[in-house]
């Protein structure tokens, strides 16, 4: 319960106060990555089982944005979350973004359909976590049995040189209020 009071959660003020947004950092294992945490380094798939992608090295000298969605082929994730990301690409990296990053509790074939069905080439690079390992590590992970079973909550983040820039996290687990990419601040 200590730890549960040390954090202290402010509403945003960018998403009509539909999204809490973590403004203070206090060190835990057992605690959901918040602002200035570093990444863990849990290896995710990109294409096929064979082609690993660690986005903690990869943040490392740069700026990437790592947006979560409960499954791919889904509708809010397909009309809505990664549209908007796609659609936005160009801007974000003329801001300084070096790469985004779609990761989903998925296998990285059907990540790597379902970009290609949207488009995302060259613009978001999709990544599965197919065990639910890197939302685990995030403690971002959860229980969606209509999706059969562990699948991540819905969030957006921005990392800086590794760290945490900024963090979103749909209040609900899995609407679409806060971690759209109208909502990064860079």
């Amino acid at each position: 319960m200590n730890q549960l009071i040390s954090r202290v959660l402010a509403v945003s003020e960018r998403s009509s106060f539909s999204c809490l947004t973590r403004l203070f950092h206090v060190s835990s294992q057992n605690m959901v990555i918040a602002v200035g945490d570093k990444l863990p380094a849990v290896d995710l798939f990109e294409d096929t089982p064979a082609n690993k992608v660690n986005l903690a090295k990869i943040a490392d000298k740069k700026k990437i944005i790592v947006f979560a969605v409960p499954g791919a082929f889904t509708p809010g994730c397909s009309k809505t979350h990664l549209p908007g990301f796609i659609q936005s690409a160009a801007t974000l990296k003329s801001q300084g973004v070096s790469e985004i990053f779609c990761v989903a509790v998925n296998d990285p074939f059907v990540m790597a359909a379902w970009g290609k069905a949207q488009g995302a080439d060259g613009k978001v690079r999709m990544l599965a976590d197919p065990t639910g390992q890197f939302a685990d590590a995030l403690e971002l992970s959860v229980d969606l049995p209509v999706l059969g079973g562990k699948r991540s909550k819905r969030y957006s983040m921005v990392l800086e040189d590794g760290v945490v820039k900024e963090i979103n996290v749909e209040p609900d687990n899995t609407g679409l209020s806060c971690s759209l990419v109208e909502n990064i601040k860079l």
